[in-house]
């Protein structure tokens, strides 16, 4: 993630270190001193999908056009070693808007499936999960989501909408509620189906065969198995296959959508009006709020599969349609910042611009490459402990204060932003893929040494391709992961690409580093408690009554009007 903090007075801080949960205590504690103007400042945070951080000038990139992201850079802070909590979608988000780790809140997977996967599903955001929307909308602020949000819809009904943007703090939402897909484009290389299919038609098979067996057992007097488990396990199956039936060319209806507020809008979303739709509600909520203080959070659509680029941006780039979207992406910046001069707001406005998490090395169609390059460093999107996957381009003024009932991850990063500290105050990060934690790293605080530690790390296909293309998406365990004791050791601080792993032979400390970064483990996992698994397979089925749809069930189409077709 890319840190860039707008300043007025040119100031412009290199090198310097923070995390991705950190942007929550900004929020919550962003200090009066920092801005110009006394009263309370504005918040336009810009998330980037799936961006790698040598996609943009300013972090090496002399190919790709991004000159007002560059210039936020320029006039800001830049943050070279910006850490999400994890690299896919779902659990990076959650831990940018609770200041969190997502293992705490019910956000990290145990299974191969870490990201949500149906707007139908039951998992999602908790409700009594405190995000800095909230905070800031209890103390007057106006907020909103603008783009993707990600992070499940409802809970028992259709309408209850209790992970919903609306249920967490924002006051206003346009955008996605799920994620853009190869389905939403029609394209003949789907990307939620075939990771699925497979996957559903194996445990309908496997629940089928199981629910003859326990009636032809019960029938016979054989089993003394109550027929309430059997209905049960039937109705799972009867799930199981639905989602396997709904996931052939179904997809671009349940999950393609768009919503303002409460209410679908479009049903499946307009593809080629979606850059100009979200931008246009962006700009308006900032004209329609320049006289209070507001929060916008812009969650682009920007730059994940399918491309979706406007025409006027198509083969402008030296990339192809990556490269073509990435410089929309860097023009809708542009565009955002110009309203903000417009209404005489830059003095007031604290500006952040990031990615969820590294680039997706295995996206491609044919001989194309479809995703981003995460420069030196090593890894990509799904990979929890690799820098490649975490290393991202990046409420007292407001009189809240940081919950007091939970353990908070993030720290602030003021001293940062003020130039009083070169570099954030956290000593250990710990760093998952789903609920299985892949690498530590500690920052030594009398060296100044950046260790980290791997304790798995995925089996590359092909071996030195550093990447999982033979999968799609590296695992998280199984099979598809190594597991290293002693972990493999590096020092970030002389290795940033981690190629060369040290040793007891090659580092004097090895031993009192491991020993320390173990302890520094077993005092963490004292501090997590059992919650309910968010991404759990139940949660993470497709549920035909829980699936938003704007008109009567199944048949659900609707465009921008919401006068139904």
């Amino acid at each position: 993630m890319y840190l860039f903090h707008k300043m007025e007075n040119d100031e412009v801080c290199q090198g310097k270190q923070g995390s991705y949960l950190n942007i929550w205590l900004i929020l919550c504690l962003f200090p009066r001193t920092c801005i110009s103007n006394p009263s309370k400042p504005n918040f336009l945070l810009i998330l980037a999908d799936d961006l790698g951080i040598g996609d943009v000038g300013c972090y090496g990139n002399d190919t790709i056009r991004t000159p007002n992201i560059d210039g936020l850079a320029k006039d800001g802070v830049r943050l070279t070693q910006h850490i999400a909590a994890a690299a896919v979608c779902t659990p990076s988000r959650a831990a940018f808007l609770t200041g969190r780790y997502p293992i705490r809140s019910g956000m990290a997977s145990s299974t191969q499936r870490q990201v949500l996967f149906w707007n139908g599903g039951s998992g999602g955001l908790p409700p009594n999960e405190t995000t800095f929307a909230r905070i800031l909308y209890q103390q007057g602020y106006s907020t909103a989501l603008v783009g993707k949000w990600h992070m499940g819809v409802n809970c028992k009904t259709r309408h209850d909408h209790c992970h919903h943007p609306l249920n967490h703090g924002f006051d206003y939402f346009y955008g996605m509620p799920f994620t853009l897909l190869n389905e939403c484009q029609g394209t003949d290389d789907p990307e939620l189906a075939k990771s699925l299919q497979d996957t559903y038609w194996f445990y309908t098979q496997m629940i089928i065969f199981a629910v003859f067996t326990l009636v032809i057992g019960k029938l016979a007097n054989l089993l003394p198995v109550k027929w309430k488990i059997i209905i049960c396990l039937a109705i799972c199956g009867l799930l199981h296959f639905i989602s396997w039936f709904s996931s052939y060319g179904f997809t671009k209806y349940w999950n393609c959508i768009l919503m303002r507020n409460h209410d679908i809008t479009e049903q499946p979303m307009n593809l080629q009006k979606a850059t100009s739709n979200m931008l246009k509600e962006a700009i308006t909520f900032i004209e329609r709020n320049k006289h209070r203080p507001f929060l916008l959070f812009v969650s682009l659509l920007h730059v994940p599969t399918p491309l979706i680029t406007s025409e006027k941006f198509q083969g402008r780039s030296r990339h192809g349609l990556y490269g073509d979207n990435v410089e929309e992406m860097d023009w809708m910046v542009g565009r955002l910042l110009d309203v903000i001069d417009k209404e005489d707001l830059k003095n007031n406005t604290f500006i952040y611009f990031a990615s969820d998490h590294g680039g997706f090395l295995e996206a491609h169609r044919g001989n194309s490459q479809l995703g981003g390059w995460n420069g030196i460093y090593k890894g990509g999107k799904g990979m929890g402990g690799w820098e490649g996957g975490i290393r991202v381009p990046v409420v007292q003024l407001a009189g809240g204060a940081v919950p007091q009932d939970r353990v908070m991850d993030g720290h602030t990063l003021l001293p940062l932003l003020q130039g009083t500290e070169q570099h954030s105050r956290h000593e250990f990060l710990f760093h998952y893929c789903g609920v299985f934690l892949h690498a530590v790293r500690w920052h030594q605080k009398d060296s100044g040494t950046i260790w980290k530690a791997h304790y798995a790390t995925p089996v590359f296909q092909p071996e030195a391709s550093g990447a999982c293309f033979g999968r799609g998406i590296c695992p998280c365990f199984g099979d598809g992961v190594t597991h290293h004791d002693p972990p493999l050791l590096f020092n970030l601080s002389q290795d940033p690409s981690e190629a060369n792993p040290l040793s007891a032979d090659t580092e004097p400390s090895f031993d009192a580093v491991v020993r320390r970064i173990r302890r520094a483990v077993e005092e963490h996992r004292k501090t997590l408690t059992p919650v309910p698994q968010q991404l759990s397979p139940y949660n993470n089925i497709w549920k035909p009554w829980l699936q938003p749809c704007c008109g009567t069930f199944p048949f659900c189409w609707c465009h921008e009007e919401n006068n139904k077709v």
